[in-house]
Protein backbone atom coordinates (compact mmCIF):
# COMPACT_ATOMS: atom_id res chain seq x y z
CA UNK A 1 0.00 0.00 0.00
CA UNK A 2 1.76 3.21 -1.37
CA UNK A 3 1.41 6.49 -2.61
CA UNK A 4 2.45 7.41 -5.89
CA UNK A 5 2.27 11.04 -6.84
CA UNK A 6 0.86 12.03 -10.01
CA UNK A 7 1.15 15.54 -9.72
CA UNK A 8 2.02 18.66 -7.48
CA UNK A 9 -0.71 17.56 -4.97
CA UNK A 10 -2.55 14.85 -6.35
CA UNK A 11 -1.62 11.32 -4.97
CA UNK A 12 -3.24 8.11 -6.24
CA UNK A 13 -2.93 5.28 -3.49
CA UNK A 14 -2.61 1.37 -4.54
CA UNK A 15 -3.79 -1.13 -2.20
CA UNK A 16 -3.32 -5.17 -2.65
CA UNK A 17 -6.83 -5.83 -1.31
CA UNK A 18 -8.73 -6.36 -5.17
CA UNK A 19 -5.79 -4.38 -6.58
CA UNK A 20 -7.42 -1.11 -5.39
CA UNK A 21 -6.63 2.35 -6.31
CA UNK A 22 -8.03 5.38 -4.11
CA UNK A 23 -7.16 9.11 -4.15
CA UNK A 24 -6.07 12.24 -2.80
CA UNK A 25 -6.16 15.94 -3.65
CA UNK A 26 -4.67 18.34 -1.98
CA UNK A 27 -5.97 22.57 -2.17
CA UNK A 28 -4.50 25.09 0.05
CA UNK A 29 -7.58 24.70 2.75
CA UNK A 30 -9.41 21.65 2.38
CA UNK A 31 -8.74 17.77 0.43
CA UNK A 32 -10.37 15.40 -1.61
CA UNK A 33 -10.55 12.01 -0.58
CA UNK A 34 -11.45 9.75 -3.80
CA UNK A 35 -13.33 6.10 -2.36
CA UNK A 36 -12.76 4.86 1.09
CA UNK A 37 -12.11 1.24 0.79
CA UNK A 38 -13.88 -2.17 1.57
CA UNK A 39 -14.27 -1.99 5.71
CA UNK A 40 -14.35 0.17 8.40
CA UNK A 41 -10.92 -1.16 9.10
CA UNK A 42 -9.70 -0.64 5.26
CA UNK A 43 -10.77 2.49 5.61
CA UNK A 44 -9.09 3.47 9.11
CA UNK A 45 -6.00 2.61 7.11
CA UNK A 46 -6.70 5.19 4.57
CA UNK A 47 -7.78 7.54 6.87
CA UNK A 48 -4.39 7.23 9.04
CA UNK A 49 -2.33 7.58 5.63
CA UNK A 50 -3.86 10.50 4.80
CA UNK A 51 -3.69 11.70 8.27
CA UNK A 52 0.00 11.31 7.68
CA UNK A 53 -0.08 13.41 4.07
CA UNK A 54 -1.77 16.14 5.34
CA UNK A 55 -3.83 17.79 8.57
CA UNK A 56 -6.32 19.36 6.50
CA UNK A 57 -9.90 18.73 6.74
CA UNK A 58 -11.45 16.20 4.08
CA UNK A 59 -14.26 16.17 1.75
CA UNK A 60 -14.83 12.33 0.26
CA UNK A 61 -16.33 11.60 -2.67
CA UNK A 62 -17.21 7.99 -3.70
CA UNK A 63 -17.17 6.95 -7.75
CA UNK A 64 -19.75 4.36 -7.19
CA UNK A 65 -21.84 2.02 -4.64
CA UNK A 66 -19.37 -1.15 -4.81
CA UNK A 67 -18.44 -2.47 -1.64
CA UNK A 68 -14.60 -2.32 -1.99
CA UNK A 69 -14.74 1.36 -2.75
CA UNK A 70 -17.47 3.16 -0.58
CA UNK A 71 -17.59 0.91 2.68
CA UNK A 72 -15.13 2.04 4.75
CA UNK A 73 -16.51 5.74 4.61
CA UNK A 74 -17.12 5.39 8.68
CA UNK A 75 -13.52 6.49 9.32
CA UNK A 76 -13.82 9.95 7.63
CA UNK A 77 -17.31 10.94 9.17
CA UNK A 78 -17.85 13.36 9.77
CA UNK A 79 -16.45 14.80 6.60
CA UNK A 80 -18.91 15.38 4.17
CA UNK A 81 -19.72 12.23 1.54
CA UNK A 82 -20.36 13.39 -1.92
CA UNK A 83 -21.23 11.11 -5.03
CA UNK A 84 -23.88 10.18 -8.27
CA UNK A 85 -27.32 11.04 -6.66
CA UNK A 86 -27.86 7.18 -7.66
CA UNK A 87 -25.04 5.69 -5.29
CA UNK A 88 -27.36 6.46 -2.59
CA UNK A 89 -30.09 4.92 -4.30
CA UNK A 90 -27.32 1.59 -5.47
CA UNK A 91 -26.64 1.49 -1.54
CA UNK A 92 -29.83 1.48 -0.14
CA UNK A 93 -31.04 -1.70 -2.35
CA UNK A 94 -27.65 -3.48 -2.70
CA UNK A 95 -25.56 -2.93 0.33
CA UNK A 96 -26.64 -6.00 2.45
CA UNK A 97 -26.41 -8.00 -0.68
CA UNK A 98 -22.69 -7.02 -1.16
CA UNK A 99 -21.96 -7.58 2.14
CA UNK A 100 -23.65 -11.04 2.77
CA UNK A 101 -21.70 -12.36 -1.10
CA UNK A 102 -18.27 -10.65 0.07
CA UNK A 103 -18.13 -12.05 3.71
CA UNK A 104 -19.11 -15.22 2.34
CA UNK A 105 -16.15 -14.87 0.30
CA UNK A 106 -13.45 -14.08 2.47
CA UNK A 107 -14.58 -16.91 4.69
CA UNK A 108 -14.39 -19.14 2.15
CA UNK A 109 -10.98 -18.02 1.55
CA UNK A 110 -9.71 -17.87 5.06
CA UNK A 111 -9.92 -14.28 5.46
CA UNK A 112 -11.85 -14.45 8.41
CA UNK A 113 -10.37 -10.63 9.69
CA UNK A 114 -11.64 -9.48 6.53
CA UNK A 115 -15.09 -11.00 6.50
CA UNK A 116 -15.87 -10.17 10.19
CA UNK A 117 -14.56 -6.11 9.57
CA UNK A 118 -16.69 -6.45 6.55
CA UNK A 119 -19.85 -8.37 8.58
CA UNK A 120 -19.46 -4.93 10.93
CA UNK A 121 -19.60 -2.29 8.76
CA UNK A 122 -22.51 -0.16 7.76
CA UNK A 123 -22.06 1.98 4.83
CA UNK A 124 -22.41 5.65 4.88
CA UNK A 125 -25.56 7.08 2.35
CA UNK A 126 -23.44 9.91 0.44
CA UNK A 127 -25.07 13.12 -0.71
CA UNK A 128 -25.36 14.52 -4.28
CA UNK A 129 -22.59 15.94 -5.27
CA UNK A 130 -22.00 19.03 -7.04
CA UNK A 131 -20.51 19.52 -10.57
CA UNK A 132 -17.25 21.02 -8.92
CA UNK A 133 -15.48 21.09 -5.46
CA UNK A 134 -13.35 24.19 -4.45
CA UNK A 135 -10.07 23.13 -2.12
CA UNK A 136 -9.34 27.00 -2.01
CA UNK A 137 -6.73 27.59 -4.85
CA UNK A 138 -7.56 24.28 -6.80
CA UNK A 139 -10.85 23.50 -8.38
CA UNK A 140 -11.65 20.16 -8.37
CA UNK A 141 -14.34 19.12 -11.36
CA UNK A 142 -17.38 15.77 -10.77
CA UNK A 143 -18.37 14.74 -13.85
CA UNK A 144 -21.14 12.05 -14.53
CA UNK A 145 -20.25 10.85 -18.11
CA UNK A 146 -23.28 8.63 -18.21
CA UNK A 147 -23.81 4.69 -17.46
CA UNK A 148 -20.98 2.23 -18.03
CA UNK A 149 -19.71 0.19 -15.00
CA UNK A 150 -23.25 1.39 -12.90
CA UNK A 151 -25.48 3.75 -13.95
CA UNK A 152 -24.46 6.33 -11.12
CA UNK A 153 -20.54 6.70 -11.86
CA UNK A 154 -18.80 9.62 -10.98
CA UNK A 155 -15.74 10.57 -12.22
CA UNK A 156 -12.91 13.56 -10.42
CA UNK A 157 -11.09 15.75 -12.73
CA UNK A 158 -7.97 18.37 -11.52
CA UNK A 159 -8.12 20.57 -14.52
CA UNK A 160 -4.89 22.44 -13.43
CA UNK A 161 -2.19 19.57 -13.77
CA UNK A 162 -4.19 17.23 -16.09
CA UNK A 163 -5.17 14.34 -13.68
CA UNK A 164 -8.96 12.02 -13.99
CA UNK A 165 -10.11 9.28 -11.78
CA UNK A 166 -12.04 7.68 -13.55
CA UNK A 167 -13.07 4.94 -11.14
CA UNK A 168 -14.34 1.55 -12.17
CA UNK A 169 -15.19 3.49 -15.66
CA UNK A 170 -11.53 2.26 -16.83
CA UNK A 171 -9.63 -0.65 -15.39
CA UNK A 172 -5.94 -1.50 -15.44
CA UNK A 173 -4.64 -5.14 -15.02
CA UNK A 174 -7.78 -6.80 -15.21
CA UNK A 175 -10.74 -7.01 -17.51
CA UNK A 176 -13.64 -4.39 -16.61
CA UNK A 177 -16.08 -5.96 -14.47
CA UNK A 178 -19.91 -6.49 -15.92
CA UNK A 179 -21.99 -6.89 -13.45
CA UNK A 180 -23.48 -4.13 -13.40
CA UNK A 181 -23.08 -2.39 -16.34
CA UNK A 182 -24.36 -0.89 -19.00
CA UNK A 183 -22.66 -2.79 -22.30
CA UNK A 184 -24.19 -0.45 -24.90
CA UNK A 185 -23.28 2.78 -22.80
CA UNK A 186 -20.20 2.18 -21.42
CA UNK A 187 -17.89 3.49 -23.96
CA UNK A 188 -19.32 6.74 -24.89
CA UNK A 189 -19.14 7.43 -20.93
CA UNK A 190 -15.60 6.90 -21.64
CA UNK A 191 -14.98 8.97 -24.29
CA UNK A 192 -16.68 11.70 -22.25
CA UNK A 193 -13.79 11.47 -20.12
CA UNK A 194 -11.33 11.03 -23.03
CA UNK A 195 -12.61 14.50 -24.44
CA UNK A 196 -11.07 16.36 -21.37
CA UNK A 197 -7.90 15.34 -22.62
CA UNK A 198 -5.93 14.36 -19.27
CA UNK A 199 -2.59 13.65 -19.15
CA UNK A 200 -3.26 10.81 -16.38
CA UNK A 201 -6.31 8.59 -16.31
CA UNK A 202 -6.12 6.74 -12.97
CA UNK A 203 -8.61 3.36 -12.66
CA UNK A 204 -10.09 1.93 -10.11
CA UNK A 205 -8.49 -0.67 -10.24
CA UNK A 206 -4.62 -1.50 -11.34
CA UNK A 207 -1.71 1.52 -11.85
CA UNK A 208 -2.25 4.93 -13.56
CA UNK A 209 -3.23 4.88 -16.68
CA UNK A 210 -1.72 6.71 -19.72
CA UNK A 211 -3.98 8.29 -22.28
CA UNK A 212 -3.03 6.00 -24.76
CA UNK A 213 -4.18 3.40 -22.42
CA UNK A 214 -7.14 4.86 -21.75
CA UNK A 215 -7.91 4.98 -25.70
CA UNK A 216 -7.10 2.03 -25.99
CA UNK A 217 -9.42 0.72 -23.22
CA UNK A 218 -11.99 2.63 -24.76
CA UNK A 219 -11.62 1.03 -28.21
CA UNK A 220 -12.48 -2.34 -26.53
CA UNK A 221 -15.31 -0.79 -24.83
CA UNK A 222 -16.43 0.27 -28.56
CA UNK A 223 -16.06 -3.32 -29.63
CA UNK A 224 -18.16 -4.92 -27.03
CA UNK A 225 -21.00 -2.06 -27.76
CA UNK A 226 -21.00 -3.22 -31.31
CA UNK A 227 -21.33 -6.51 -30.40
CA UNK A 228 -23.96 -6.04 -28.04
CA UNK A 229 -25.97 -3.75 -30.46
CA UNK A 230 -25.20 -7.27 -32.82
CA UNK A 231 -26.94 -9.65 -30.21
CA UNK A 232 -30.10 -6.86 -29.33
CA UNK A 233 -31.07 -6.98 -32.90
CA UNK A 234 -30.28 -11.05 -33.44
CA UNK A 235 -27.71 -10.52 -36.00
CA UNK A 236 -25.20 -12.68 -33.35
CA UNK A 237 -26.40 -15.02 -31.15
CA UNK A 238 -24.88 -14.60 -27.18
CA UNK A 239 -22.16 -17.28 -27.91
CA UNK A 240 -20.92 -15.55 -30.69
CA UNK A 241 -20.81 -12.48 -29.12
CA UNK A 242 -18.43 -13.70 -26.23
CA UNK A 243 -16.48 -15.77 -28.50
CA UNK A 244 -15.42 -12.24 -30.50
CA UNK A 245 -15.80 -10.60 -26.98
CA UNK A 246 -12.34 -8.57 -26.46
CA UNK A 247 -13.93 -8.75 -22.15
CA UNK A 248 -15.38 -11.58 -20.45
CA UNK A 249 -18.44 -11.42 -18.60
CA UNK A 250 -20.42 -9.39 -20.71
CA UNK A 251 -24.36 -9.77 -20.04
CA UNK A 252 -25.81 -9.60 -23.64
CA UNK A 253 -29.30 -9.84 -23.02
Amino acid sequence: MTWIELADGVLARRHAELDLTTGLVLGAERALVIDTRGDREQGAELAAAVRAVTALPVTVVLTHAHFDHCFGTTAFLPAPVLAHPGCRHALERTAAGQRERWVTHYRSEGHESTAAALEATEPVPPDPAPASVDLCGREVVLLAPGPGHTDHDLAVHVPDVGVLFAGDLLESGAPPDYEDAHPLAWADAVAALLALDAGTYVPGHGHPMTPAQARAQHGELAAVAALARAVAVGELDEAEAEARSPHPGVPWA
